[in-house]
């Protein structure tokens, strides 16, 4: 793997994994270090991809992973968190949306976010987190659910 195929793994790919990566995380500090590690792993294991959707399938795949293992260590759920007025979304103007998003439950925001903002079909989501197409549906829609009673309580009120 040459230094030019690193960086432009990093320019198409960074601003994607930490888009996923702050879903996961809920803190723009924390996602940059896990988009950091992933690139890091990029690096180290040197994967041959057959093309450019598999490579971004596998840096999301890693990604994810990388923020799951993360939220699982004891040392995160000892430390103290920052008042959440602190934190900074990634887009001003999607503000609302994402928090709404950021308070689902794992699964559904992962889908989501895999689906309106990487643009992935239900099958593709399917092989990148690693369960059926059917229940990648059945997410996609309970969350959307959950998203459209918020907001409808929202704008009728």
């Amino acid at each position: 793997m040459d230094n030019q195929q690193i960086e432009n793994a990093v320019i198409t790919y960074s601003q994607s994994l930490l888009k996923i990566a702050y879903t996961y995380m809920k803190s723009t500090a924390d996602a940059e270090d896990i988009v950091q590690d992933a690139f890091i792993q990029y690096l180290r294991s040197a994967p041959e991809f057959d093309n450019d959707d598999h490579e971004k399938a596998w840096l999301i795949r890693v990604t994810i992973n990388l923020c799951k293992n993360s939220l699982k260590s004891s040392w995160r759920r000892k430390r103290a968190e920052l008042d959440e007025n602190l934190m900074s979304s990634p887009n001003e103007d999607e503000g609302f949306l994402l928090s709404e998003v950021l308070k689902l439950p794992e699964k559904f925001r992962t889908v989501i976010h895999l689906h309106y903002y990487e643009g992935y079909e239900i099958k593709e989501i399917a092989e990148i987190i690693g369960q059926n197409p059917s229940t990648v549906g059945v997410w996609l829609k309970r969350g959307r659910e959950r998203l459209k009673k918020v907001l409808e309580g929202d704008f009728y009120e």
